[in-house]
């Protein structure tokens, strides 16, 4: 058995609504769709969302990185199971040309690619995408479990619309939520307030800054949310200023998670070596992709930090139904977010829905590879360009 076609497309996937935080304000998602063909007929599929304010790398990045890297000579080799495909896949090398750039430069690629090669070989094995977690990842973190519980996220909107959503999610029996704060022009302590008074004490609530404080204002930034109990604060600096994390956690009350200077195994080991935080946020299509995931998350665990499944706004099935895979077989995660599909995405790529369901509690993905079906004609409708890597 060997890969006979890979095919690259930029998606775009238009949003229900406007996702608006402290960095950004997203209608739409330019993504990253690839699909594995293998010699025995299996079609498996990836997908990465490029984010330049977080790896750096733009579409168009992603669109020269793959017809830079030479894929046929690398991944020409006969792949007769999992284990020789995750060898394979950590062996792969992308021509980034990336001068200047962080170490996690061209990450969305390697995801896409990595996931469409182990969902085609999974379902030539007959084996759901999680058998990667027991083949690839660490003792230590194996942990199996038949349903995956989600956390929900308010967004910074108005008032009267912040108000509703915490009620729902309250009465829809969430038990954890991500409050962004951090906006221009917005108090936070007041939507803090709101939000808890809204949502009630039983709901675990953090928040995330998405870079917008510096290490000189946060310990006065966050001094006015420790009352309303927040379990921890996310990226609340620019990645340029981490390093001063290390001094700020020493007088702050709530735990400090990295996730836009958490984006590969040597950012993880910086943080864990400085001291700058007590929580990664891994997210598949940020961090390179599932094997990445799983070093990122052992070498969490070993290391006595905790760990949350982070997703990418606006991401399809595809990547929804990896990470359910990652969260269904990886035990010490904190939280998991993503499967918002149906609430956000306007055009699905997969036949299947994978939205939470009450409580934010979802099923576990037993079919072979990703467990579902993606829609070729969905993707070739809604592609900007399409590019053969090897045909």
């Amino acid at each position: 058995m060997i890969i006979a076609e890979l095919t690259a497309f930029h998606v775009r996937i238009p949003l229900r609504r406007p996702i608006r935080h402290a960095s950004h304000t997203r209608t739409e998602n330019d993504t990253l769709v690839v699909r594995c063909k293998l010699s025995t007929g299996e079609v498996g599929w990836g997908e990465g969302l490029p984010r330049p304010y977080v790896t750096g790398e733009s579409m168009e990045d992603c669109l020269e990185i793959l017809r830079q890297t030479r894929f046929r000579s690398q991944l020409d080799a006969r792949i007769p199971s999992l284990t020789t495909a995750v060898d394979v896949l950590r062996n792969l090398r992308l021509e980034t040309d990336g001068a200047g750039q962080r170490d996690c430069f061209g990450n969305s690629v390697r995801a896409a690619v990595e996931l469409s090669v182990l969902d085609a070989v999974a379902r030539f094995e007959g084996v759901p995408l999680s058998k990667v977690t027991e083949v690839a990842g660490e003792p230590s973190i194996r942990e199996a479990r038949d349903k995956v519980q989600y956390s929900t996220a308010i967004m910074s909107v108005k008032p009267l619309k912040r108000r509703m959503q915490a009620l729902a999610y309250r009465l829809y029996g969430f038990r954890h939520c991500k409050l962004k704060v951090g906006a221009e022009g917005i108090d936070d302590a007041a939507v803090v307030r709101d939000c808890r008074c809204w949502m009630g004490q039983g709901i675990d609530l953090r928040i995330d800054a998405n870079e917008a404080w510096s290490c000189q204002d946060l310990e006065a930034r966050l001094s006015p949310l420790l009352p309303f109990g927040i379990s921890s604060v996310e990226q609340p600096v620019p990645h340029g200023e981490v390093d001063g994390l290390a001094k700020c956690r020493e007088r702050l009350e709530v735990p400090i998670m990295l996730d836009e200077s958490l984006c590969s195994l040597a950012d993880g080991q910086r943080a864990i070596d400085a001291g700058t935080c007590d929580l990664f946020n891994i997210r598949l299509s940020k961090c390179g992709g599932y094997l990445n995931s799983l070093e990122l998350a052992a070498l969490a665990q070993k290391s006595g930090v905790g760990y949350q499944l982070g997703c990418m706004v606006g991401e399809t099935g595809v990547l929804s139904a990896a990470g359910r895979h990652f969260a269904s077989s990886v035990g010490g995660i904190r939280w998991v977010e993503g499967s918002f599909d149906r609430y956000l995405i306007q055009e699905p790529l997969t036949d299947e829905d994978l939205t939470f369901g009450r409580g934010g509690w979802a099923d576990a993905l037993n079919g072979p590879g990703l467990g579902v079906r993606v829609a070729t004609s969905r993707v070739r409708a809604a592609a900007r360009r399409e590019i053969p890597l090897i045909a």
